[in-house]
This record gives C-alpha cells, structure tokens and sequence, in this order.
C-alpha cells in the first residue's frame, strides 16, 4: 500500500529517479577519472600504481550502488516504496537519460540499485530494464569542443610514415621516444611483409580512438586502416624501453591478435572513454563475432558486460531447444559445472560439502575468486562472471544433472514457477579441459599443450599467483591455443607460500612411504614432488623435460618468489615476443638506424 501521499508520488518518483542518476554519475565519473590517471601513471612507470588503480577501479561500481541504496533507504525508505511510485521512478530516469552519453551503463546502475532493494520478483516485473530503452545507435557527444570518439587521417597528402608519427605524437604523452622514426618504420614494413604492396584507393584513411588502452606495463593504440573495400584492424603497444624512454613495441595486425588481448583471460583495460558505446561500436568492427558484453567487459565496464551477457543467455534460451548437461572431464570436488552444449560457456556453483582432503569454506572460495577479479590475470585464468538468484527453465536441465545438483548443492537452488533458481553462480568461457585435450591431441598438440601449460604457470609464478592444484584438469585450451588456468579454490599469493627441497629420506621405509615423512605446513610447496601427477605419461613427459625441465627445481620458484618480495615486476607479453619489433628486425635496435620506409613514402604499405 501507499505510505506517500498521492500527490507527492509524482514527485517522489522523480527524486528518487534524479538520485540514481546522481549516482550514476558519480560512479562514471570516477570511471573517468581512472582512465585519465592512467595516463600519468604509465608516462612515470608507476607499474605499482596502475595496479592499485585497477583493483580500486573494480570495486568503485559495487560501493557506488551500496552509497545509492544507502541514500534510498534513507531519505525515501525505500523498500516500502509501492509499485505505482516505482513504475514512475522508471519512466522519469528514462526522461533523464534522453540526452546522456552513458545511457546503457546508466540503465544497467538503475538495475543494480533495484535489485539491491526489491525481491526477486523483479525477474517477472516492470521495475527494471530487462531490454534497453534509451538507443545508443550513433550516440556521440555533439559538442563543439568534445574529444571525438576516433580521429581520422588521410595519408595520401602527407604520406604514411609521418601520418603514422602524427598519430603517435597526438597523444602528447609527457615522456620522448627512443627514436619515433625508426618504429614507425617498421610499423610499415611489418604490414607490407604481411599484405604485400597494396595501391593506395580512394577512400585511403587511418581512424584511430582518441584514447589509450592501458594494461600491464603497456600503452595501446588502437585503429583502423581502411583502403577500398579492405578494413585493416591494428593495435600499437607503447612500452618503456628504459626508465623515461618510450618505443613502439610491435604492431598487431590480425584480428585473431586483437581477439585475445581483448580476451576473457586478460585483465581489463583502463580507458577514459566519454561514450563507451562509440567505443564498443568501433572495437566490433575490428573483431566482428565478439560479442559485445566481451568488449565491454574488456573496457572495464564489467557490469555492463555482465547485463548484456544476461540478456544474451536469455535470447540464447529462447532461440534454442537443448539442455543443460553436467560439463564433459573429471569432476571437482568444490566446483559442480554444467554447460549449455550450444551456448560456449559453463556454469559453476560451489558444492555444500568437500570431501577429503579439501579443507576449505564457501565464504574462503569466494574470496579466491575475488583475488582473482582483482589481480592481473595475464592471460592466464578466467574471468568469472558472478551472478544471485539466475532462474533457468527447470524443462531445460537435463535429469541427471538436477539430481547432481540436488545431491551436491541442495542449499544453492530452489524452484519457483517452473524454473530452478541458483542463489549464486560463476559464469566462464567454456574451454577443453587439458587433461581431455592431452589425451585426444597429436604428438605436436600434446607438445604445444605442454609448453602452453609450462609458460603459464611460470607467468602465474611471476605474477605472485601460485594455482595450488596444478593437476592438468584444472586447466583449460582456449580456442586460441592458449592454456589458462581456471579452478580458484586453493590459489595462494606465492610471496605467501614457502618454498622447500623435499627433505633427505632417513630410511628406505622413508623412501617407500605413500605418506611424506617430513612435515607439511599449510603453505608449504615442493616443486620436486609435482612430477609424481605431471609427467606420468611417456609423451607427455617427454615435451615437459624438453621445455620445462626447470619447472621441478624449487631455486626457480624461491627466484620468482624473492623478486616479488623486491617489489619487482616483470614485462608481459600478451603476443608472441618474436614479433616485438627488436626481435623481428634486431639490426635496426643493434645499430641504432633510423631507417626509413623503403621506395614512395606515400605508397611504402
């Protein structure tokens, strides 16, 4: 019933809805303000900072909705607020955004405050944004004086290098290049060794997004080149090459390379974006088929990206006849996982109980997964989507898997109008399983596999993650190649864990124990015992001791552990270092050259 009078609903209804609004902005706002910082950051090498600043950034939505909620709960009491005055709230925040730059993130915040403070009823009810209302179709900010989403250049009045080099310098980032002239060139020599000559066309032009992506230690620059009816996607990282003198590192030309530095396993990128769909907008046209709340999610807009994937799920369902199936490979004893086969992602929801010998809480296995969300993740570990209360038709789940989850997770689900409703679950890109890949692949999958894996628990190591559970199953093959690790529950900082040679046998009883006759601390590790579960089968042995030999001597991970505790970070890569320019064209660093582009400037692409 009404608590208000009526005549002050109309007005309640549009107080509350400026609130939000309010709210909204304060929290774009800050998004804002990171993606500016970081520019300063990267200019100084402030590698530590930048870090802090992406952890602070991922919290920043979540504590900007409890503020909102907070302010709702006090000024209008909120949960007493009925559904005629909540149906007016709605219509007067959708008046608001009709001129906003951000309307969809400002839709997906008004969502977030509602479901903090109505039950979960508001699945079925008008109260939310289930669809978008407000279009972002060609929204930009018509200002004179704003920054546009992308700028273009034309390289046929002034040639392509010192385009190129006007592109670099628009930037003004506050630190010189080593020598501008020399990347640009191989910048156009790259691309000629990859597509050949090409006859500049009518339409010759460069667009290129008005911000830089920040990530690691890297700077990206983002574009596009579009001759004819060719579209010529690119990114250009800029690194430190010593303290206080910057280099173009590469350029990355495919799109298979700008899928997976914008993939789920990388962390999110800082970028001070004004219209971040004219963003979204322009990074699909350089990875047609990636969908939208991926690139969203990338851009540090992970809340949205999570809004847009729900409503992806739900279209999924509608358009699609399968069913839900516990996922294929070894079961967990923490995780139950289920996949939709027609739908590339699994579902992971944390059991009642573990069996020996996990000895952990669902509140300690939430918390890894934070860490994670958190920490930088390199490239290799997925990114999880976490959800409350996802209602999924109950004639969609296959018998055997509501038995398991009946059996394994009965606290977690419910039904309710013929749907199954899980009160909480982890949503990740769906990979093959390595100990499945392993055992179906060729002699050269299982040695690419195996290197795979080695590097990503080496780059793990150096980015202060341990995995914990190393066991094969508890990795995955993306579809680029790539081996990502993805099971969270007994992940430790390494700099927390002590590194330990396995302690000399007194006896032969000793030797022929199945239980270690030394003692075991909680964060005690012995690289030399891994062995014993990893190199059990001959090929598989084979490849690790042809690349990883390394991998069993604990000096290597007590030198990885000793420089995290100096404070030191190392260089990532996230593509292959044999195309970093130093590498692809040695002679031109060694010599110090500065060469150009060879024959007509205008024509040397």
């Amino acid at each position: 019933m009404n608590h208000f009078p009526k005549l002050l609903s109309s007005q309640i209804g549009f107080d509350v809805a400026q609130s939000m609004l309010e709210g909204f902005n304060r929290h774009y706002s800050a998004f804002r303000d990171a993606g500016a910082h970081a520019k300063t950051l990267f200019e100084a090498g402030d590698w530590h900072g930048l870090q802090k600043l992406a952890r602070e950034r991922i919290a920043s939505y979540d504590n900007r909705v409890d503020e909102c909620v907070e302010l709702l709960q006090d000024e209008y009491d909120a949960e007493r607020i009925d559904d005629e005055i909540w149906q007016q709230i709605k219509l007067h925040y959708i008046g608001l955004l009709t001129h906003h730059l951000q309307p969809e993130c400002a839709e997906t915040f008004f969502n977030s405050v509602c479901c903090k403070i109505l039950h979960r009823s508001y699945f079925n009810n008008d109260f939310i944004f289930v669809r978008p209302v407000i279009s972002t179709a060609y929204l930009e900010n018509e200002e004179p004086a704003a920054r546009p989403t992308y700028r273009a250049y034309y390289p046929g009045k002034d040639g392509l290098a010192e385009t190129l080099e006007r592109i670099v310098t628009n930037f003004q980032l506050e630190v010189p290049f080593d020598d501008l002239s020399r990347d640009v060139a191989c910048i156009i020599d790259t691309i000629r060794d990859n597509y050949g000559q090409f006859s500049e066309a009518f339409n010759f032009q460069v667009h290129v997004l008005s911000s830089l992506f920040f990530r690691n230690k890297a700077a990206y620059i983002i574009g596009r080149i579009i001759n004819g009816e060719v579209l010529l996607p690119f990114a250009v990282p800029v690194r430190h090459v010593r303290p206080g003198v910057l280099a173009l590192d590469t350029v990355l030309l495919k799109r298979e390379q700008l899928q997976i530095i914008f993939s789920f396993s990388h962390s999110y990128f800082l970028v001070d974006m004004e219209v971040p769909s004219a963003y979204v907008d322009f990074l699909a046209t350089l990875m047609p088929g990636k969908p939208n709340a991926e690139i969203y999610t990338s851009v540090g807009l992970q809340k949205q990206g999570k809004n847009l994937f729900y409503r992806d799920l739900l279209k999924h369902l509608s358009h699609s006849s399968d069913r839900f199936v516990i996922a294929p490979g070894i079961k967990g004893l923490v995780m139950l996982v289920f996949t939709l086969p027609s739908f590339p992602y699994v579902f992971k929801l944390i059991k009642d109980n573990f069996p020996p010998p996990k000895e952990t809480t669902r509140e300690r296995i939430q918390e890894k997964y934070q860490l994670v969300k958190r920490h930088d993740r390199l490239g290799r570990m997925a990114d999880t989507l976490e959800y409350s209360s996802v209602a999924l038709p109950l004639s969609r789940l296959d018998d055997a898997l509501i038995r398991e989850l009946e059996k394994e997770a009965p606290s977690m689900i419910e039904y309710e109008d013929g749907c199954v409703v899980i009160r909480h679950v982890y949503i990740e890109r769906r990979m093959v399983p390595l100990n499945l890949f392993l055992q179906n692949g060729t002699d050269a999958d299982i040695e690419h596999a195996i290197k795979e894996y080695g590097d990503a628990v080496k780059e793990l190591m150096q980015a202060n993650i341990f995995p914990g559970d190393m066991l094969y199953k508890n990795f995955g093959v993306t579809r680029h190649g790539r081996v990502v690790f993805y099971d969270y529950d007994e992940i430790e900082y390494l700099t927390d864990c002590n590194v330990r040679n396995v302690p000399q046998a007194q006896n032969e009883e000793d030797e022929l124990s199945a239980e270690p006759w030394y003692a075991v601390g909680r964060n005690d590790i012995f690289p030399e015992t891994y062995g014993t579960f990893l190199l059990g089968d001959p090929t598989v042995r084979r490849h690790f001791l042809s690349h990883h030999a390394d991998f069993f001597d604990p000096a290597l991970w007590q030198k990885h552990k000793e420089l995290l505790l100096k404070g030191e970070l190392p260089d990532f890569f996230p593509y292959d270092q044999g195309i970093r320019f130093c590498n692809r064209y040695p002679e031109r660093f060694a010599s110090g050259a500065k060469d150009k582009p060879s024959g007509n400037d205008k024509r040397a692409a």
